[in-house]
């Protein structure tokens, strides 16, 4: 094969054609094809172009700066000629620009400014099978904006490794063009075994054989920078090859560091490439003919539950791995070490999960809504956004006055999105500006938007770490820099950038004037209002959106009655504080008035048994301060008497045995016919409203209630009918034969029960019934003595069946005592014997 030909080149022509016949169509080719500097740069002399540009949109910056530099030197020309990139802080491009690579951000941007994409003829997605959140939206707005605004615009979604159909399929049925095979061979060595133990003297060993095994520079796979930096001291310790040298490459580096790695070696050297996902794509290594691949990865995770966001070291993709070791032939034949087994390789997950599906999705929520979509239904989706996550980011945007109610971004909300931060960020420059400290919030958002300075400390205050950053800003002519000084200067470039573009907003000028110092804690606050947290009794913290969280370990902060927390780890379940700063009270009160919502609280202290009315100060599930109400709604306070009675039912009310006999005969009738109410407890207690709550107002305690005449709010109930029937057809008393006036027990409605002595009841044939004659009576039947002889609901049956065999009893313990032969025909006596007649 030529060494100028690369495998895209037998493909061009197809897709030349597709785009001329056509509006999209999807490019799959193997890593190393050439496809993110050949296609460009082939489409800029097609007719349908018309003199517009090509906008192809590059996951990672190193590798959109790269791929502009090496397709300007295709031309012969500088970048910034015909070829050009937009990239986080560093803009080359010129008038006479033909060809931007640009990351997912600017697209954004650049379609926000200008939905039309007025002068631009195609956007191409490369390496999308990364699937990266700005990625899959970029090109959701692409559709909409080529089906509503811009039927000529021109579509190519590329990727190495990409399940192609359902992207097809999104854009119209689009032609696949494929380019099959890779510039040279790559040799694929695993563990004999399944290994464990601590990644980087496992990684450091396999590193150190294959550079004896081969020739050419080596490029490893770290899951992040801490591991890179552990692995680099590792080499070091186990001895490095003479004319060997270790290069970091990560994405938090400084660019030129970034460029030294990536560069190619110097005669008699070699190099080892110690990188992250950041040079897995569209980005060739030079020199590299050895890949270490640890198989790890590591990606931000959402979690709707807890509202955070965490770091989670994952296995990588099957996808992910081909990428990887296609690094190792993209110039000559290489070698690429798996650091797993080949029995363990069929179990890793095909693809990459879409970042869409785990990420926050607040960012995304905010575009949307400046974009005029409502409901992310209303684009087309490779992967649509998860409802819950959504619901959760709108949420947010709310709180942060990005949104209002209709979903619709405030000024607030634009001023936001151009900054390209997360809306907390922009939301807590916007806020601070009110106050003229637009400087120290721009420092605190550029800070919090870099890795931590200040590294493994398990100090969480932040204002250590601005406390390092002023003072690393002040003194950036020592002899020895300091290793946080590229991300200071970083810090600093980008912090400018916003306290520009937020100062020419003439509207907020004025309020320059009278500026303030602001305490970082505010500064937190404003852009974490959910995350203020208060210190419990037992040292722990409550956060305003209700979780509790806790300081890794005792330490200046943890005396402080209030924090701001901007970073939690949420793994358990109790989130890890990782970074905060001090809060005051009074601070609180002054810059947060918008947040905090006074409240009456009037509720029941089930321990006091009583009302207790409160005033309170609340942010969130936080009370921050707290008086007793002195004059609470006698309506509301009785309203929370009438929950109590609910829930602690008439246990709580002063019921009487009286009430208690009435209450039961009430059940009794209810259940005798339709006409009747229901008079079951839960019926009683679903309208206490009536009944009761006119006879409460006033009172605040159990004690109070001890007051009710429960037997005559009961009776309140009843008609003067319904009064006369349940006397009539339930009566506390019963008159017997002998003309005693028995009571009824009522404990059990079910089964209501007349004591009464045997001899009382000599003439009578029948139980007596109630309740409309649906319940029989149940006798205790007393001896002399009162003392049951007999329990019956069959009077008669007795009389006939048992009567005899307790009068053989009863007659020799109580001989004086009146016992006749005949009880149908006995007179009837309270007395020992009967009167005569």
């Amino acid at each position: 094969m030529n060494p100028m030909q690369l495998p895209i080149d037998s493909v061009l022509p197809q897709l030349l054609a597709a785009l001329r016949s056509g509006t999209n169509a999807v490019l799959v080719a193997e890593p190393g094809a050439g496809k993110t500097t050949r296609v460009p740069l082939a489409l800029l002399d097609q007719p349908w172009l018309s003199g517009k540009k090509i906008i192809m949109l590059e996951p990672r910056r190193l590798a959109a700066r790269s791929a502009a530099k090496f397709m300007a030197s295709n031309l012969g020309e500088q970048v910034g000629q015909t070829v050009g990139y937009r990239v986080k802080m560093d803009t080359n491009v010129g008038p006479r620009t033909r060809i931007e690579v640009v990351t997912e951000g600017v697209l954004t941007r650049m379609l926000q400014e200008d939905p039309a994409l007025e002068h631009v003829g195609a956007v191409l997605f490369d390496e999308f099978h990364e699937r990266h959140l700005h990625g899959d939206l970029g090109l959701a707005l692409c559709l909409q904006s080529q089906t509503l605004l811009r039927e000529d615009l021109r579509l190519l979604v590329m990727s190495a490794t990409l399940d192609a159909a359902p992207i097809a399929a999104m854009l119209g049925e689009a032609p696949i063009i494929r380019s099959e095979g890779r510039v040279f061979p790559v040799i694929t060595r695993y563990l004999p075994h399944k290994q464990s133990g601590p990644l980087e003297p496992r990684m450091a060993s396999l590193i150190l054989e294959a550079l004896r095994s081969h020739d050419g520079d080596l490029l490893a796979f770290l899951p992040g920078a801490a591991e890179i930096r552990r692995t680099a001291w590792k080499l070091k310790e186990l001895g490095l090859p003479l004319s060997t040298r270790v290069e970091e490459l990560h994405g938090s580096l400084p660019l030129e560091q970034q460029d030294a790695a990536i560069a190619p070696c110097s005669a008699g050297e070699r190099k080892i490439v110690l990188a992250t996902s950041i040079a897995e794509s569209s980005l060739t290594v030079e020199g590299i003919k050895i890949v270490v691949d640890s198989g790890l990865m590591r990606i931000p995770r959402f979690s709707p539950r807890t509202g955070m966001s965490r770091l989670e070291t994952v296995p990588v993709s099957i996808a992910s791995a081909d990428q990887r070791r296609g690094r190792a032939g993209r110039l000559a034949p290489g070698t690429c070490y798996r650091l797993w087994s080949e029995q363990e390789h069929p179990y890793l997950p095909e693809h990459n999960k879409p970042e869409l599906l785990e990420a926050d999705l607040a960012s995304l929520a905010l575009e949307l809504s400046i974009w005029g979509v409502q409901d992310p239904a209303e684009l087309e989706w490779v992967t649509a956004p998860p409802a819950a996550a959504y619901e959760q980011a709108a949420s947010l945007l709310l709180q942060l006055n990005a949104i209002d109610s209709q979903v619709k971004p405030t000024a607030s909300g634009h001023q936001m999105a151009k900054f390209g931060l997360h809306p907390r960020l922009g939301a807590m420059i916007i806020r601070a500006s009110e106050f003229g400290a637009v400087r120290i919030a721009c420092e605190a958002a550029s800070l919090l938007n870099e890795r931590d300075l200040m590294g493994q400390e398990r100090n969480v205050d932040l204002q250590l770490r601005m406390d390092l950053l002023h003072h690393l800003s002040k003194h950036r002519e020592g002899s020895v820099e300091h290793p946080a000084s590229a991300a200071v200067r970083r810090i600093a470039l980008q912090a400018a950038q916003w306290e520009r573009l937020i100062t020419s907003n003439v509207e907020r000028t004025a309020k320059f004037s009278s500026a303030e110092t602001i305490p970082i804690g505010i500064l937190l606050a404003f852009a974490y209002p959910d995350r203020v947290a208060q210190r419990r009794s037992d040292g722990r913290y409550l956060l305003a959106n209700g979780r509790g969280a806790a300081l890794p370990q005792q330490q200046p902060l943890s005396l402080f009655p209030y924090l701001a927390a901007c970073e939690l780890d949420d793994s358990g379940g109790e989130s890890r504080i990782r970074i905060a700063a001090e809060l005051h009270q009074a601070d609180l009160e002054r810059y947060l008035q918008d947040k905090l919502m006074n409240e009456e609280v009037i509720e029941w202290d089930t321990a006091a048994q009583a009302v207790r009315a409160r005033k309170r100060l609340r942010l969130g599930a936080l009370i921050v301060k707290e008086s007793v109400l002195q004059q609470p709604n006698e309506d509301k306070v009785a309203e929370v008497i009438l929950a109590a009675v609910r829930q602690a039912g008439f246990a709580i009310l002063p019921m009487s045995k009286p009430a208690q006999q009435l209450k039961a005969r009430m059940l009794l009738m209810s259940h005798a016919g339709k006409d009747w109410p229901d008079g079951t407890d839960e019926a009683l207690l679903e309208t206490v409203d009536e009944w009761l709550k006119p006879h409460i107002i006033g009172m605040k305690s159990r004690t109070d209630l001890q007051r009710l005449p429960m037997q005559q709010l009961l009776e309140s109930k009843l008609s003067w009918q319904q009064k006369q029937e349940l006397d009539e057809q339930v009566p506390t008393h019963y008159v017997v034969p002998s003309g005693s006036r028995i009571p009824i027990d009522y404990s059990d409605p079910g089964s209501p029960v007349l004591a009464v002595r045997l001899q009382e009841l000599f003439g009578m044939k029948e139980t007596p019934r109630l309740a409309r004659g649906r319940l029989a009576v149940t006798l205790h039947l007393l001896s002399p003595s009162q003392r049951p002889v007999q329990v019956t609901r069959d009077l008669g049956s007795f009389w006939e069946n048992a009567y005899f065999d307790v009068k053989k009893d009863l007659k020799g313990r109580y001989p004086k005592h009146y016992w006749p032969d005949d009880p149908y025909a006995a007179v009837p006596t309270n007395r020992t014997k009967p009167r005569p007649r």
